[in-house]
């Protein structure tokens, strides 16, 4: 069964929280596509990934490099899957793939402190529940350590 976490983000970023998500998925062996909904979003989560931190490296690639089949996490704006990834990041309200039910795990991150992406996550809480995926929710507390809440 396909297991869904949404993320709660508020006073933070995907910028921040996207890497060490990235890095634990990594560290299990997963393989890994991040979804946003632009190539301009792509490019610039593209440019983070290479930069965020002095001591780390995430080897990524874009969906449009010649061998994206070979990467372990990769960034795309459409709804396919190019490294055969089990674990699909959603960002920016990208939305569930029709195939969301080939995936280990979707990871949704919304912005809380955005009306419209609250909406769209309260309606994908419920697409997926529809679905008959294990959903969790997730929010940080205050010294910024996920918690999942009911």
């Amino acid at each position: 069964m396909t297991e869904v976490l949404f993320y709660h983000l508020q006073n933070m970023t995907v910028e921040n929280v996207l890497p060490p998500l990235l890095e634990k998925s990594l560290e299990r062996g997963w393989r890994v596509v991040v979804q946003s909904t632009s190539p301009e979003r792509a490019d610039a989560l593209d440019a983070h990934l290479w930069t965020y931190r002095d001591d780390s490296f995430l080897p990524h690639a874009t969906w449009r490099v010649n061998d994206a089949a070979d990467q372990p996490i990769v960034l795309a704006i459409e709804e396919d899957n190019p490294n055969g990834a089990n674990v699909r990041f959603l960002v920016d309200n990208a939305a569930l793939p029709q195939d969301a039910q080939g995936y280990e795990r979707m990871v949704l991150l919304f912005n809380g402190d955005d009306p419209d992406a609250l909406a769209f996550a309260r309606s994908a809480w419920t697409d997926c529940k529809a679905r008959g995926f294990d959903v969790t929710y997730w929010q940080a507390d205050e010294r910024g350590r996920w918690q999942r809440r009911n």
